[in-house]
């Protein structure tokens, strides 16, 4: 069981504890123009592959035997095969391509095009841009529902969260939310919406069938700055039990409880932690620290950080294959 201490900062634990399921990381690299290839059980790193001019999102193919990753400067959405790391293959794709989502039934990239101020949808099997659609101002995350009907695309110029249903690919929807949104989540139920904003060093959370707020969570931390805490990516288990946030130059993760929505505890990681992601068995969350050139392995058993990895350049996005 674990012991809580609650807004607090959980000290550092260095031994991984009982048996752990194998997991294979990948992580963007923006200034190696990378993806470095991890063990996410041992933490050895185990193969840089050069991918193209600053990668920033990553995306595992739904058979899980391709990455689909955003080569932003090449404006273009590449796939590589797993089995053999190469590039097989790009989405096209206008300018700027930063963040991405899949359809649940993974035959379409929805991806935010930051100098457009752009959707664009693309139809994987068809390997083709099936719709343009204008969002708001520097569009940065994107994210689908459980179910596949809503599709959300945040604007950090507008500080809106804008709803465009998937089947007509039209705009239903925009909410207000304060100061810079970066990322967007729904839980697994599909009932909430959940969004950061980095500026507001704080994270809102939207009731999907009304669109309407549910809770601004505040993230303070002792002896941090506001200006230091900036949220962005956020990741929440499979039970919605709890709810992990990258707190950005904080170099916290913030710890929910889903239920509550209360702030349960801060987890020290690497600097500038932007983007997370669960092992298979979610017993184990990674996170990307693109100042400090590594990622964090933290054991999700006891809410501690149990291993840090250097990878490379600029760290960004992360994916897991297990």
């Amino acid at each position: 069981m674990i012991n809580w201490i609650k807004n607090t900062v959980v000290p550092i634990f260095l031994v991984l504890q009982g048996t752990a399921i194998a997991d294979t990381v990948y992580v963007t690299l923006e200034k190696d123009n990378s993806i470095a290839v991890v063990d996410g059980v041992t933490g050895k790193l185990s193969q840089v592959v050069e991918v193209g001019l600053r990668p920033r999102g990553i995306v595992l193919s739904k058979d899980k035997t391709q990455l689909y990753v955003a080569v932003s400067e090449e404006h273009t959405i590449k796939r590589i095969d797993i089995a053999s790391m190469t590039i097989v293959g790009a989405f096209p794709v206008d300018k700027d391509p930063k963040t991405f989502a899949m359809s649940p039934n993974g035959d379409r990239l929805y991806v935010t095009n930051d100098d457009d101020n752009q959707l664009t949808v693309i139809d994987i099997p068809q390997n083709k841009i099936i719709k343009r659609i204008p969002i708001a101002k520097e569009p940065e995350g994107v994210s689908v529902s459980p179910d596949g009907h809503w599709i959300i695309t945040t604007s950090e110029s507008d500080n809106v969260a804008q709803w465009i249903d998937a089947n007509k690919l039209d705009i239903v929807d925009s909410s207000k939310v304060e100061m810079r949104p970066r990322s967007s989540l729904f839980t697994p139920d599909g009932q909430q919406l959940w969004v950061t904003s980095e500026r507001a060093a704080d994270l809102t959370v939207f009731d999907v069938a009304t669109r309407r707020k549910v809770k601004t969570i505040r993230f303070e931390i002792p002896g941090i700055t506001s200006e230091t805490v900036k949220p962005v990516g956020i990741r929440i288990d499979s039970k919605q039990r709890f709810a992990y946030v990258a707190l950005g130059r904080a170099n916290r993760v913030a710890v929910i409880d889903a239920d509550t929505l209360q702030t349960r505890a801060y987890i020290p990681v690497g600097q500038r932690v932007w983007n997370l992601e669960f092992s298979n068995d979610q017993k184990r969350l990674y996170t990307a620290n693109g100042l400090s050139g590594d990622i964090s392995i933290i054991n999700l058993e006891n809410q501690q950080d149990v291993k840090s990895i250097a990878v490379g350049q600029y760290p960004w996005g992360i994916a897991v294959k297990p």
